[in-house]
């Protein structure tokens, strides 16, 4: 092999790529990023077999190849190269990397035993921004369980609701809806992403400014554009019905300033407990709403919070970081809290926003 390409786009392609290398003591070569040269083009290639990307860049080839090498010691050296020219060739069975200042010789692995990164063929697609995907998946991936006793939950759903891609996500104390229009309604079959792949996907992804394809099958999905081709393993599971804990009706409901309800809530967290419990109350006809926590060795706060209350009064204990969570997918000023009973979740929207859905369980006292 023996290619002549740009730093700043090789730099740019091994970095991507080196963040998905696994770290397998069985599988080594795992830690390694396949290069491949061919047709004038260089293709970078990485997977801990959970995720996989395969990333072409445009290159002068001189010579066909293809060599597996470290990605942790290619990348490191990569990125700490001034020079804009760039020089890769096979010598020995080893990657040579050449600049007109330097001369560095990075020993290879067996590029045979390196997996295969799968290709969809046949599964469902369709398009939507880039953008639009990061959004939906940063709005509700934290919701998701950090948990692998139960898959379904530490992943996030996606489906198709009409014209809508719809992402979700729950622990079973919270759940996070996000709802994403698609240009060209499409059907699709739901999945679950894995929470550890999610962030990947994010960072992949959100460099883009166009419209991405996504394909999927009942065991992978993929993203395809600007070069870039990451896949995703999804999770073999039914996602709960969570439709039916959503409640229908409210019997109280205060709507107020988001920046007004965050500063009453980190000054409630300097006095909460070890469970992070907030107790909220709500009294639309004393005009009433606060947060109120209390710390057996720090002391304990009442703050009051102006708002539009209405319904019956209402006293419930929440943990106060699911509560502060949403506050990165709430993009409005003023949200609604909305509250059906003692005993029932209480839902959080924007006012000016409908798109997203946040619900939060209340905690026993």
């Amino acid at each position: 092999m023996k290619v002549e390409c740009t730093r700043d786009k090789l730099a740019h392609a091994i970095a991507g790529a080196e963040k998905i290398t696994g770290k397998n003591l069985t599988l080594p070569v795992l830690g390694c990023i396949l290069i491949e040269a061919k047709n004038n083009q260089l293709i970078v290639r990485s997977t801990n077999l959970d995720l996989g990307i395969e990333i072409t860049v445009p290159v002068k080839v001189d010579e066909e190849g293809i060599i597996a090498v470290p990605g942790g010691i290619l990348s490191s050296f990569i990125s700490q190269i001034q020079s804009k020219n760039v020089m890769l060739e096979t010598v020995e069975g080893n990657l040579k990397v050449s600049t007109p200042q330097n001369s560095t010789v990075i020993k290879s692995m067996l590029h045979e035993d390196f997996p295969k990164i799968p290709v969809i063929e046949d599964g469902k697609s369709f398009s939507i921004a880039a953008q639009q995907f990061v959004q939906g998946l940063q709005s509700v991936w934290y919701s998701s369980s950090t948990s692998s006793m139960k898959p379904e939950l530490s992943s996030v759903y996606v489906y198709a609701d009409g014209d809508e891609a719809v992402f979700v996500a729950t622990d079973s104390f919270r759940l996070a809806e996000k709802r994403i229009p698609l240009k060209n309604s499409k059907e699709f079959p739901s999945i679950l992403i894995p929470h550890r792949n999610v962030l990947e996907i994010i960072r992949t992804l959100e460099g883009s400014k166009d419209e991405v394809q996504v394909k999927m099958n009942k065991n992978q999905i993929s993203f395809a554009f600007e070069g870039i081709y990451l896949t995703s393993r999804i999770v073999d599971g039914v996602f709960p019905d969570y439709r039916q804990i959503i409640p229908k009706e409210f019997k109280t409901e205060t709507i107020v300033l988001k920046a007004d309800f965050q500063q009453a809530l980190k000054i409630a967290n300097i006095f909460s407990d070890a469970f992070k419990q907030v107790n909220v109350k709500v009294d639309p006809s004393k005009k009433i709403f606060e947060l109120k926590t209390r710390n057996s060795d720090v002391g304990e706060n009442v703050n009051r919070i102006d708002g539009a209350l209405s319904g019956d009064p209402i006293e419930i204990n929440f943990n106060y970081k699911y509560i502060v969570d949403s506050f990165q997918s709430l993009n409005s000023d003023s949200i609604a809290l909305q509250f059906a009973a003692l005993n029932r979740p209480m839902i959080m929207k924007g006012v000016s926003d409908s798109s997203f859905t946040y619900l939060v369980m209340p905690m026993n006292k």
